[in-house]
């Protein structure tokens, strides 16, 4: 069943994330990434001679697509081909290292498993070696990854086919996914080097570069290095007639992406600044985030949205990268401060849980620095209910109750990350010294404070006894306070400005 639901906010997008079932599709690789330091030229050639340091091996290609799922939140499962042989063993232990399992990673003696092993000296790109063939796959190994796909497009709420166009995703594959589409509707997101082998799925959307793109729709055609908007624009209006596509999403690195719509309409999407970025992987990232969101009932443009916060986290880590749940909530919370929830908005929401039987807690603060005692006390009231709501003291309230120099961080900063955890349902702004009117407006079953308050003294107990709520009092982390960590940092700073504290640990 497809979600229909069309949420408020990118921050509501990605917490529909965990729980989901995503089925990935496509050419399974391993990545090595050989790294050490050139230590002088070779003599038998001008090259370097690199001392190893680290050798790391994780998922590549449709497995790093899979592995970007799970990591935000999916439950995936992984159809590819690999082969009997050392890369294979190794891509099913980088597979288990991040929680997918490997069972329908199929084994056929005919083929060797994809393999990239990159070299890097000094940080620097040395050299990248490329093995494996999964083309010459025996037929009864075919008909197996088709059987195994038609028993797993069941049971998803989306699929995802990452083919790089090594043979795992043939003909007959295409052919299996277009009898099942007809039987049953799924999400489909397409992202292959030669998106024009789908026109006949009726994908819910594909993604590809502009580079794969015009090759789509010219493929003798050349195209300019630096072609852009306008480029796309023109190949977008011309996929369109190509593809029977719901969306056609064309990606263009660091000019962002241009959506073309069901009706032919256009959207252009730019991306995030980034000073410093790599790009190994960040298509298949940009790609599991797009897919989940669009399985959540998310709109085309929001879900690509979603997947170009994804994206632009990827870009910025070295090695193949995945970017988990809560990297991207964080990073969603930030850039969605304009689509904040008024309280009417949470009030709404809230009669809603209840009107299901749902039990309601409210908890509040300044939430100023944000540290581990706040983490903790929020899992834990979190954890006596259904619902989180979290009231925040807005930067005015703030100054009343800790003076002209507080708060550190702004309100709309403080919002953004208290929203971005996980154990978090609502948060709100209130700007009055307590949260008495705000408790008056949520009624919750249950009001959490943090300390070694007695009930009775609470400012605002007389609301709490009109809304019939329960008065929980949890202890504090010890050590664990915001003005604290301000006072060590202020001590830290004074040492370091006198010598004192140069070259310590505080």
């Amino acid at each position: 069943m497809l979600p229909t639901e069309r949420h408020a906010s990118a921050v509501d997008i990605v917490r529909g994330f965990p729980g989901l079932r995503a089925l990935v599709i496509g050419d399974a690789m391993l990545d090595t990434w050989l790294e050490g330091d050139a230590i002088r030229l070779c003599k038998e050639a001008p090259v370097p001679v690199v001392r190893e340091a680290s050798t790391t091996r994780c998922a590549g290609g449709a497995a790093n697509t899979a592995a970007n799922l799970a990591a935000l939140g999916a439950e995936v499962s992984l159809v590819s081909l690999i082969g009997q042989d050392s890369a294979g063993h190794h891509l099913r232990r980088a597979l288990r290292e991040v929680g997918i399992d490997d069972a329908n990673l199929v084994e056929d003696a005919g083929v060797s498993t994809l393999h990239k092993l990159r070299v890097i000296a000094n940080g620097q790109y040395v050299v990248r070696f490329d093995e494996g063939d999964t083309e010459q796959a025996a037929e009864r190994t075919r008909a197996l990854l088709a059987r195994r796909i038609a028993d797993l497009y069941a049971r998803c709420d989306a699929v995802v086919v990452s083919d790089y166009c090594h043979g795992v995703v043939g003909d007959e594959i295409i052919r299996a996914l277009v009898q099942l589409r007809e039987r049953s509707q799924k999400i489909i997101v397409i992202d292959s080097k030669e998106i024009g082998r789908f026109c006949d799925l009726r994908s819910t959307m594909v993604t590809p570069n502009l580079q794969e793109a015009h090759r789509a729709v010219d493929p003798r055609g050349s195209l300019e290095a630096r072609a852009g908007i306008a480029a796309a624009t023109e190949i977008g209006t011309r996929l369109r007639s190509h593809l029977r596509a719901d969306h056609i999403a064309i990606t263009m690195a660091d000019q962002g992406v241009l959506l073309t719509g069901p009706t032919g309409e256009q959207t252009h999407l730019p991306c995030h600044p980034v000073e410093r970025a790599g790009d190994v992987g960040a298509g298949d990232t940009f790609t599991a985030a797009a897919a989940l969101a669009l399985a959540t009932g998310a709109s085309a443009t929001h879900a690509i949205r979603v997947g170009i916060d994804s994206a632009s986290i990827a870009i910025t880590r070295s090695r193949t990268s995945v970017v988990s749940y809560q990297d991207l909530l964080r990073r969603v919370s930030l850039d969605d401060n304009s689509d904040t929830l008024s309280l009417k908005d949470v009030v709404a929401r809230v009669e809603a849980e209840r009107f299901v039987g749902k039990r309601i807690v409210f908890t509040n603060g300044v939430f100023d620095i944000l540290h581990a005692g706040h983490v903790q006390l929020l899992r834990r009231a979190r954890a006596l209910g259904d619902v989180l709501v979290v009231g925040l003291n807005s930067d005015a309230s703030t100054r009343r109750l800790k003076g002209p120099t507080r708060p550190v961080n702004r309100e709309s900063d403080r919002l953004a990350l208290v929203s971005a955890l996980d154990v978090v349902d609502y948060a709100v702004l209130f700007d009055e010294d307590t949260p008495a009117e705000l408790i008056r407006a949520i009624r919750p079953h249950i009001h959490v404070k943090g300390g070694d308050y007695l009930a009775e003294n609470l400012p605002e107990i007389g609301a709490v006894h009109e809304v019939g709520a329960e008065v929980e009092i949890l202890s504090l982390v010890e050590g664990r306070s915001t003005t604290a960590l301000i006072d060590r940092i202020v001590a830290t700073a004074s040492a370091t400005a006198s010598g004192d504290g140069v070259g310590r640990s505080q």
